[in-house]
């Protein structure tokens, strides 16, 4: 199998699990600039979406999924079960993304 598969279930259809490999995980901190916090406080008086706050979690959610699949390549695996993504504001204007699940081995089934 030349590309990781990555699933929220614990089984992936057409693949046997061969062999569970551990726990991985991976976490992106970011934050925007103060100009674009100045902008987002103002939009929030009036409402509706705030996109530079969208683009910058979309981008960490991105970014925290290839360093959870480089972690589970880097312990031999080439896919990861029960994966689960989460966020959290670590203070204003910054945001942390986490990632985790079980590495495995697959093979066809």
């Amino acid at each position: 199998m030349a590309f990781m598969i990555i699933a929220t279930t614990e089984t992936i259809p057409g693949q046997k699990i061969d062999a569970y490999v551990g726990v991985v995980w991976a976490t992106v901190v970011r934050s925007r600039h103060l100009g674009h916090d100045l902008y987002a406080m103002l939009k929030s008086i009036k409402g509706g979406d705030i996109r530079s706050y969208e683009s910058l979690t979309d981008n960490a959610r991105a970014d925290v999924l290839k360093k959870l699949e480089a972690n589970a390549k880097a312990q031999g695996a080439n896919g990861v079960v029960g994966m689960r993504l989460g966020t959290t504001a670590v203070m204003p204007g910054m945001v942390e993304v986490f990632a985790y699940g079980t590495a495995v081995k697959l093979k066809k089934a």
